[in-house]
């Protein structure tokens, strides 16, 4: 990898081997590995020592995951935060895990689209809870360093699963809830956004 970053420097008419970038080939192996590290991870290690059957059946929320990824159409970051919940039937996931499960799947060079849905379903398929939603709020430097220049645009997608999608009451409760950060603008108030809608079932 060290050798096609120094071509690369040298494409972008860069000397590879001046001082400030003699090491960068190096540095750039790192960082790349680690932001792609979602690649070697487990999901089911990730998830299954942390299942535990609980008499609850009420909605469970972790909100406000902060999320760092790499879009995959020109290997630039975009981040944010995700909000994740589910209404369990006999089983439930340690709460530490579901951000484990959000840094899974970001750490793979993603569209946010994509990415929402692949933590909704894991959920789904792992604990076959009543239902699952995913809301990720994002900013894309691919939109505000390039392209058509937007610094202020955020990214919203969503993945309604059972009886989030069904059940209109549900869903609202969900968004009402998320709405709720402190200092934060909730999603629909958004005044540059770009809203993309991802439900399945």
């Amino acid at each position: 990898m060290q050798a096609l970053i120094r071509q690369l420097l040298a494409e972008l008419g860069e000397d590879p081997s001046r001082e400030g970038l003699v090491n960068t080939p190096q540095r750039v192996e790192k960082s790349l590995k680690f932001l792609t590290s979602g690649y070697q991870a487990n999901v089911e290690e990730v998830l299954n020592g942390a299942l535990f059957t609980v008499d609850y059946n009420e909605m469970v929320i972790v909100k406000d995951v902060d999320f760092y990824s790499l879009c995959e159409h020109h290997l630039l970051p975009f981040f944010g935060k995700c909000h994740v919940a589910y209404i369990p039937t006999n089983k439930v996931i340690g709460l530490s895990k579901i951000p484990r499960l959000v840094d899974v799947f970001s750490r793979r060079l993603q569209v946010q689209e994509r990415l929402t849905n692949q933590i909704a379903n894991t959920i789904l398929d792992t604990i076959q809870p009543m239902g699952v939603a995913v809301v990720m709020e994002a900013t894309h430097l691919c939109m505000s360093m390039r392209g058509v220049e937007k610094q202020n645009s955020v990214a919203v997608t969503s993945a309604m699963l059972g009886t989030f999608r069904s059940n209109p009451k549900t869903r609202s409760e969900f968004l009402e809830l998320i709405k709720l950060r402190a200092g934060a603008t909730s999603a629909p108030e958004m005044s540059a956004s770009v809203r993309l809608a991802c439900i399945t079932d």
